[in-house]
């Protein structure tokens, strides 16, 4: 039944820049020209799969739904009603065996043809996890060739490279998840395999822990590390031994040293993070016909082998009415949002039969158990709408009443699906039902009908990172579960032919906000972003929301730089005490990157370059040799700060005069006398850059210099000014990068075009009423160490790109 028009739903809102670019880059096909038409191919493609007297009933209400925000994952989203062959499940989980090739005794695929299969699965569009604790352990036994193992953190390696070279459908990388099992005796080489620079640059890594451990951990025990596969005899010698229950016991470790290594590890590297293995298959609906093992790449699926992700998220602010009291009492319309819960769970369920599948047995597994999960998104915006801070007891209380909402109405839309299509076929009433599984705490009337009906779906909801439909769809409302990370910033975002654009990004309830004739300025209280809150707010919010969640949360818990570490590891304690199924922190340090107040910048060319390009003319000409004579010249003093601490030089800058008034840079080099040895091979650097100058291709000389990376942590110099006039500071990959950064100010002040100062001690005070950003990873649009791992995604804090969330 198709509602009337609510007086206090939302005004309608002009798209951002930032929308629309996203809507065009990811999900708009070559005859389409809004989100509307996406969502006439999205719904004429769910609808397909209806029988022929009621399709055109349910394209129009599947068209209906999504206008009014029960939108699909960015895989749904972006190919349904398409002739590409690509997926429109967002992820997988891969078994991996414990063989080279064709199947191990369990019947799981052997390493290489797990590797085959997931290099198609990615190819296809989806992402993978995998748990790579059946690999037999490094210098374990391998009979059939006389040898050692090399042990699984080897072969990651290669799923690794794998990842990086197979092209996902539609420019999309794969994202991976690798899992090892507390107890394998490579742990600990896996936990600290990422501290080394570019190693596993396409996977999380999350280690599964298990009850026993932690209690082991909490009694002060030895923690045995063990596997079924013989060791060699090298380990023999050095006290392994088989133990009662046919394991090998390879070594045993104190728990909490081993458990200090995960927290370290976690604390300066923002990895592995900690599944709970056992609360996961505890709650497990299916815990009679599967073992789960592993997770999607964002954590918000425990998927079985072959297991899939069917996500679609529900745009939560699209169902408040009077936001901010405005007109009337901010109220959540809960009777608007269980009419759209209960089509999505159709809409899912037909793409199970709608989309093509990488593998037969991801189809199969698919089709015996029809997990779909559906999600929220925009949970942070809506709270603030309502008036609720989302560090407040209140805020809580309402995220569980939506949480519950979304539960009762999918698992009774669910059961009516089965009354028309059938249960899902291996459904058992009696084990679905069990005490302790997650079907068995629903209320009696529904588990009731499941029995008397069954139920379509085996599992209907999850929490997952929403990314780039979340600001293609709906105007960049907070991600997922999460509070909003900052309220405005800067988007600076390099366009195809090497110019770059610029534009402001802001939050969908702040700009309501404003549209509403709010002040800015003064924010009312609700409006606290992810960094103004504390690690223990952002964890109560995942046990508050988790009970009503039938598989698990994409959440990523940001920790101060200055955070106590024994705090820290109380954090992951209190999760698996609160029965939450895993956890993931990102804390920024001097490893991972510097905090930086607002945001940076990343490589621009001086103003004016482009159009230089536009025509040879003397300033691109070949000159053969160095002019003779004396040549107008600029020395300047640069100084910039390593993690050795504040480093000083002089660069000379000599310029050509050209007929027409201006100057060409030509010649580089240092004073003589600067002998430090890192600093030695910046002779020979300026001597290519003279090279360069002289042969007419400078800036791209520079470019290429700005693009330098190494792997002693980020360089600071310079400043960077935001929109606002605020002064921040800049950092580059390496001390190469900063000079040219350094060259090509100096440059651009000769010509009298603006520059960022290059002194951060002569910028203003940082100004600590903005939302602080976090600095991470190199950005791969805007250059910026912004790139953080939130909720799930690659996501820069400086530009706001989105990259791989599984």
């Amino acid at each position: 039944m198709k509602r009337e028009p609510d007086p206090g739903a939302l005004p309608a809102l002009p798209s951002q820049p930032i929308g629309l670019d996203v809507l065009r880059e990811k999900y708009l096909k070559a005859d389409e020209a809004n989100e509307q038409d996406v969502f006439h191919r999205v719904a004429r493609a769910l609808a397909s799969m209806e029988r022929e007297p009621v399709r055109a009933e349910f394209e129009q209400r599947f068209f209906d739904n999504l206008r009014t925000g029960a939108i699909g994952a960015g895989r749904i989203m972006s190919a349904a009603g398409t002739t590409l062959q690509a997926t429109l499940i967002n992820c997988f989980v891969q078994p991996v065996g414990d063989c080279i090739q064709g199947v191990d005794d369990d019947g799981f695929p052997g390493i290489y043809e797990a590797l085959r299969e997931a290099a198609e699965t990615m190819r296809r569009g989806g992402g993978v996890g995998y748990d790579f604790s059946r690999i037999r352990p490094r210098g374990a036994e391998v009979r059939a060739t006389a040898s050692l193992a090399s042990g699984p953190c080897s072969y990651i390696d290669v799923f690794d490279h794998s990842c990086a070279t197979v092209e996902s459908a539609g420019a999309r990388r794969g994202a991976q998840m690798g899992v090892l099992r507390i107890d394998h005796p490579d742990v600990l080489e896996f936990i600290t395999a990422k501290r080394k620079p570019g190693r596993w640059n396409n996977f999380n890594v999350s280690v599964a822990v298990t009850d026993e451990f932690i209690r082991t951990l909490q009694a002060g025990g030895e923690w045995a590390l063990v596997h079924r596969a013989k060791p060699g005899a090298g380990l023999l010698a050095q006290g392994a031994h088989l133990r009662a229950d046919g394991l090998w016991v390879y070594r045993s470790v104190p728990a909490r040293e081993l458990w200090d290594t995960v927290m370290k590890s976690a604390y300066d590297f923002a990895e592995p993070g900690i599944l709970f293995a056992d609360t996961i298959n505890r709650e497990n609906n299916l815990r009679y016909c599967e073992k789960i093992t592993a997770t999607n790449p964002c954590g918000e699926q425990p998927l079985p082998p072959y297991g899939c992700c069917n996500l679609g998220p529900v745009i939560l602010p699209r169902f408040v009415r009077h936001p901010f009291g405005f007109g009337g009492a901010p109220q959540f319309d809960f009777e608007g949002f269980a009419q759209a819960v209960t089509l999505q769970v159709r809409a899912l369920d037909n793409v199970l039969e709608l989309t093509h599948w990488p593998l037969p047995q991801q189809r199969a597994e698919a089709m015996a158990k029809r997990r779909i999960g559906v999600g929220f998104t925009g949970l942070g915006d809506t709270l603030v709408m309502l008036g609720l801070r989302y560090d407040s007891p209140e805020g809580r209380e309402m995220a569980a009443r939506i949480a519950r909402g979304m539960r009762d109405t999918a698992y009774a839309a669910s059961v009516e699906l089965a009354r028309e299509k059938g249960p899902f076929p291996v459904f058992d009433a009696g084990s679905y039902l069990e005490a302790g599984t997650f079907a068995s705490r629903l209320d009696e009337p529904l588990k009731q009908s499941i029995r008397e009906h069954g139920i379509r779906n085996s599992h209907l909801l999850s929490i997952a990172p929403t990314g780039t439909v979340s600001l293609a769809f709906a105007d960049n409302a907070s991600n997922g579960i999460e509070p909003a990370f900052s309220w405005t910033y800067r988007r600076k975002k390099r366009e195809g032919d090497g110019s770059t654009s610029e534009y402001d990004v802001e939050d969908h309830a702040w700009r309501l906000y404003r549209s509403l004739g709010g002040d800015v300025a003064r924010l009312p209280a609700s409006f606290v972003s992810a960094l103004q809150m504390s690690a223990a707010d952002h964890l109560a919010m995942m046990e508050a929301v988790q009970p009503y969640i039938d598989t698990a949360i994409s959440k990523t818990v940001n920790i101060p730089a200055d955070y106590p570490y024994d705090d820290f590891k109380g954090l992951y304690l209190e999760a698996w005490q609160a029965g939450l199924k895993g956890l993931a922190t990102y804390r920024p340090n001097d490893i991972l990157g510097a905090v930086l107040e607002v945001p940076a910048t990343g490589a621009i060319e001086p103003e004016g370059a482009q159009a230089a390009r536009a025509s040879v003319d003397a300033m691109r000409a070949v000159i053969e040799s160095r002019p003779q004579g004396n040549l107008p010249a600029v020395v300047e003093k640069i100084e910039y700060w390593t993690q050795q601490g504040r480093q000083r030089l002089y660069l000379v800058v000599s310029f050509l005069p050209l007929d027409d008034g201006r100057e060409r840079a030509i010649e580089f080099f240092m004073p003589v006398g600067q002998s430090v040895e890192s600093q030695q091979w910046i002779t020979s650097s300026m001597r290519l850059l003279s090279l360069a100058a002289r042969g007419g291709f400078l800036e791209r000389a520079l470019a290429d210099m700005r693009k330098v990376a190494w792997d002693r942590g980020p360089v600071r110099l310079g400043t960077y000014a935001k929109a606002d006039g605020t002064q921040v500071p800049l950092w580059h990959d390496s001390e190469v990068a900063a000079i040219a950064y350094a060259i090509q100010n100096i440059i651009s002040r000769r010509r009298g075009e603006p520059v960022a100062a290059l002194d951060p001690a002569e910028a203003p005070p940082v100004s600590t009423a903005l939302p602080q950003t976090m600095a991470g990873r190199k950005c791969p649009e805007c250059g910026a160490h912004a790139l953080i791992r939130k909720d799930g995604c690659d996501w820069c804090s400086n530009c706001g790109h989105i990259g791989a969330c599984g």
